[in-house]
């Protein structure tokens, strides 16, 4: 049986738990001090510890700090209640494994023990498995559905499958193309992202497949496309909804040849990549209206990724939060240390439209404006403030000025690649109010 220590001074929620995982077949020693803790783990073999933030004697930060003084690679899960998330994410940045919110869910518990023992080979010799690719700008979530989205990533990266990945904006979606390429046969070849969308027309058989000096107006030197110099590797074609039908035909006959002939050449070039795409529309949608291939569309969708927008990762968010915390405190060179509860509520209940990125320019701005050591309401931009609930509408229908309602119309296009019907979705309009609050605002 596995053995597991808890470390909780309320009697009878221990003594429950206990109880319960007894009965799924562990070996539970349970004591309600640090110290008790401490001399448990230096006399017996413990696979895992389920420790309680607030103790009588100290708080689950200390355990881990003297953990990893005296060299145990203990894994530990820190048990917290809702206003010591703050806590759980600094026992996170410690060196804890996990955490999980109180009243427990049994089964999500379960799962985050088996998971641990699952790579824990030997007591005291736990190391966390390291399988995503470092990136500054994000993390890994442990919400449910985050878990089930990176367990697709893992799946499908060893192959040499097309990816379509769906998300909003601002969820990370190049993110997770560069982590299905770090874990893939081809991690050690080039990775290219090509913003689709950015595009021009003219320019995208250039951008895709390269051109030769001369060979059009401005062509002064021969230019290499991103599938030559993807080769061996991985192509990203960021929000590929975006392309022309006449682009899409040329892209087409590239993957089904696998070659490419630059613009003014006469010779094709053979290419062995893999392709994986990425949208914020309903490419069907786009089929049905004629304004999408159906035959690209399968050659790219062997396999679909969906990233769940941040209000359906709520576990998340404080996760999240304290991560742009760190990268804000570090660019503007100051030393918040964390955000006030009010603010912690808000984040918690707002729906994040932006998703990640609209998260992280949040707490870089109220970072900037802090005075205190803390986040508060006042620091904030002005959308998340004046914002109603998630279940009211929201948007440009409860707005109290012109200024204002620029401000977020303005923001919903920059949010959807100036997509104006995901934009007036966004904004809780209908297209052609949109229209006309464009026409009256005089926004181009």
């Amino acid at each position: 049986m596995r053995p597991i220590l808890i470390v909780e001074d309320d009697i009878t929620f221990s003594l429950m738990l206990s109880t319960w995982l007894k009965k799924k077949g562990f070996d539970v020693n349970s004591v309600t001090t640090i110290s008790e803790a401490k001399r448990i783990i230096a006399q017996k073999t413990v696979d895992v510890i389920l420790s309680d933030l607030r103790l009588p004697d100290g708080d689950g930060i200390e355990l881990l700090r003297w953990l990893e003084e005296k060299g145990f690679s203990l894994p530990v899960i820190v048990m917290t209640g809702y206003a010591e998330i703050q806590t759980a994410v600094q026992a996170i940045k410690l060196g804890a494994s996990d955490y999980i919110s109180k009243p427990i869910n049994p089964q999500e518990l379960l799962q985050k023990i088996e998971e641990i023992c699952a790579v824990n080979v030997s007591s005291n010799s736990f190391t966390k498995p390291n399988t995503e690719e470092k990136n500054d700008d994000f993390i890994h979530g442990k919400s449910i559905n985050a878990l089930q989205m990176y367990d697709h990533v893992k799946l499908v990266s060893p192959t040499d499958m097309s990816v379509l990945i769906n998300g909003n904006s601002g969820t990370g979606k190049e993110y997770i193309a560069r982590l299905i390429h770090s874990q893939s046969l081809r991690s050690q070849a080039p990775f290219i992202a090509v913003d689709c969308g950015a595009i021009p027309k003219d320019l995208a058989a250039s951008e895709f497949f390269g051109h030769m000096k001369g060979s059009f107006t401005g062509a002064i030197d021969n230019k290499t496309g991103a599938f030559v110099a993807a080769d061996g590797g991985t192509i990203f074609l960021d929000e590929i909804g975006n392309l022309t039908y006449e682009v899409q035909v040329q892209l087409l006959r590239a993957l089904q040849e696998r070659k490419v002939k630059p613009i003014g050449s006469n010779e094709e070039i053979p290419i062995n990549l893999r392709l994986i795409s990425a949208t914020n529309e309903n490419l069907r949608q786009a089929i049905e209206k004629g304004d999408f291939r159906e035959d690209l569309y399968h050659r790219i969708n062997e396999f679909t990724i969906r990233i769940p927008s941040l209000k359906e990762r709520s576990e998340d968010i404080i996760l999240f939060a304290n991560h742009f915390l760190d990268q804000a405190n570090t660019d503007l060179n100051k030393s918040i240390i964390g955000f006030d509860e009010e603010v912690i509520k808000l984040f918690s209940s707002y729906s994040w439209p932006g998703n990640l990125r609209e998260m992280k320019n949040a707490v870089k701005y109220g970072t900037l404006l802090a005075a205190g050591k803390f986040i508060t309401l006042t620091d904030l931009p002005e959308e998340l403030t004046t914002t109603k609930g998630e279940d009211e509408p929201h948007g440009v229908t409860q707005l109290k000025s012109e200024d204002h309602e620029r401000v977020l119309i303005i923001r919903a296009l920059q949010e959807t690649g100036n997509n104006k019907s995901q934009a007036a979705k966004l904004l809780g309009i209908d297209r052609k109010t949109l229209y006309n609050k464009l026409r009256l605002l005089k926004i181009e």
